[in-house]
């Protein structure tokens, strides 16, 4: 029997493991490491030239040390600026996390989208060509979050996160014209879908949340081809570019399909 494929699963912190959780759900027989990059995160403090400096070599390193058939790369903030370098420095298949522009505007009744991303991810010329190209019509309104990405990463620790705090960074997604008013929200940073369901909760009024990951996961499946086994003994692995020993597993083991990452 083939041995089963490796993806390695990076991002600046916990919040790929919304994107990580959809990959496993529909890969079962693959064997996963998992990389938050917390000694540098948050990634939207660091300027273009830092974030690309830190990870191609990083990704490069991970490569040589795990052998990875695939590597995805769960950050928006990350992939609007590496993707380009890792795929000429690396031969290994990369997947990339870019906002979900494009099926948000197709689906949006009102013509009324929000995009709900880091202060980097929205303000980068990738995002904007997104929506130049495939905004349809509709009016999109770019919000730039300080701190929701922090606040997702504080919740799944265990740590109070209040109402108030994450009310006051989706707010400006809501956008009221009387006659039109915000219908759909994308979800530019893997974080975010962490605290989806507290998100719906505080709302001012029902919207589409935009989550890319199982747009993700389908690609990924499409790359390595079909599985090569049922079983979903092939282990995962949970890394921390700090050091510091994770103290998660049972918060973590949704994610990883119920197994206990190492």
């Amino acid at each position: 029997m083939a041995s089963p494929p490796t993806i390695l699963v990076f991002d600046s912190g916990l919040g790929g493991l919304t994107v990580l959780r959809e990959i496993v759900s529909s890969r079962p027989d693959a064997h996963y490491v998992y990389v938050a990059d917390d000694a540098f995160f948050p990634y939207g403090h660091h300027s273009e030239e830092q974030i690309i400096a830190r990870v191609v070599p990083l990704v490069g390193e991970l490569i040589a040390a795990h052998a990875p058939d695939l590597v995805v790369i769960a950050c928006n903030t990350a992939s609007t600026l590496v993707m380009a370098h890792l795929r000429s420095a690396y031969e290994v298949p990369f997947v990339g996390t870019v906002p979900a522009i494009k099926p948000a505007c197709a689906s949006s009744k009102t013509k009324r989208v929000s995009v709900l991303g880091t202060k980097g991810t929205v303000k980068r010329e990738y995002t904007r060509k997104l929506i130049d190209d495939f905004a349809q019509g509709c009016e999109v309104t770019l919000v730039g979050s300080a701190e929701l990405a922090a606040l997702a990463e504080r919740a799944l620790s265990g740590n109070a996160v209040s109402d108030e705090d994450i009310a006051a960074e989706i707010a400006p997604c809501f956008v009221d014209h009387g006659n039109a008013r915000t219908d759909t929200v994308v979800l530019a940073c893997t974080h975010y879908p962490l605290l989806l369901d507290r998100l719906k909760n505080l709302a001012p009024w029902p919207v589409d949340w935009i989550d890319p990951a199982p747009a993700i996961a389908r690609r990924v499946s499409d790359l390595l081809g079909g599985p090569v086994r049922e079983a979903d003994t092939a282990g995962a692995k949970m890394i921390f570019t700090s050091k510091r020993p994770h103290t998660l597993s049972k918060a973590l083991m949704p994610f990883f399909g119920g197994r206990v990452p190492a």
